[in-house]
């Protein structure tokens, strides 16, 4: 398993070092994240557990939305796609922990990870390999709901639905996404059991999308420190996203928090090693 691991991992770095020796080091550094985030999307989908994954992400998403009637957008009686980006964030608070669990938490299980750090990477290089193909497979995910929008556009008959706020809404999605990867990768960092990564990794991305929301309603914060504590919480600034308009300080919030985490990863790694 190990050597099929090691040639897994090596044989473009090989390949790519022969054509461009002598090049600067900054060049071998890439190809060895790039390497690490081959490995992990290879590893995501070398079972049906990958595939199944995203089948049932778009599978619950296709009923909630189409067939189920106390979710149908078909019976809006007009175009929109709000309850799609009402719901997604729940299913993926599920699913992006499920495709981040195994990231660091394998590594720690069958011993690789020590294989790992003997190549010429430093810890931030393999979170952000690893971190990196998360968004990939993330990605393959949240695309194929592109057909959603284009079902809703073709059966709307007047105007259709407000692709601006959509796009931003998509947007939303993917940042929300971007953060519950480095929560999931961050767990997965202090355990060699998935399992427990994936639960630990699923209350975080629950607490943070919606526990500040929730704090936010108590009686005790209605004298204005209720708006602030919402702030802190993710389900704030999706929805500001959602509505069309890019705020700087919702993407300021979304790359602070992924920062967080992933420095929160390399602490981690870097008492381990």
């Amino acid at each position: 398993m190990l050597k099929k691991f090691f040639n897994d991992f090596t044989l473009d770095f090989f390949i790519v070092i022969h054509q461009i020796h002598g090049t600067k080091d900054y060049i071998i550094i890439f190809v060895f994240m790039w390497a690490v985030c081959k490995k992990e999307f290879r590893q995501f989908f070398s079972s049906l557990t990958g595939y199944i994954a995203i089948i049932v992400f778009l599978l619950v998403n296709g009923l909630l939305l189409f067939i189920f009637p106390d979710t149908s957008i078909l019976d809006f009686g007009y175009a929109t796609l709000d309850k799609f980006f009402e719901l997604a964030p729940w299913i993926l608070l599920l699913l992006v922990p499920a495709i981040s669990m195994r990231s660091l938490s394998e590594e720690f299980r069958t011993g690789t990870f020590e294989i790992l750090e003997t190549k010429p990477l430093n810890n931030w290089q393999i979170i952000s390999g690893k971190y990196i193909a998360n968004l990939f497979v993330i990605l393959i995910a949240i695309l194929p709901t592109t057909v959603y929008f284009i079902s809703i556009q073709q059966l709307s008959t007047q105007g259709g639905i407000d692709t601006g706020a959509t796009m931003g809404s998509y947007i939303g999605l993917f940042f929300l996404s971007a953060v519950f990867a480095s929560i999931g990768i961050c767990c997965s960092s202090f355990t060699n059991n998935a399992v427990a990564a994936f639960i630990a990794a699923a209350f975080f991305c629950f607490l943070i999308y919606n526990g500040f929301n929730a704090l936010s309603k108590l009686p005790i914060f209605n004298a204005g420190a209720d708006y602030y504590i919402e702030m802190m919480g993710i389900d704030f600034h999706y929805r500001s996203i959602s509505r069309g308009v890019i705020d700087s300080r919702d993407m300021i919030y979304f790359i602070s928090v992924i920062f967080f985490f992933l420095s929160v990863t390399k602490r981690n790694l870097d008492s381990h090693s």
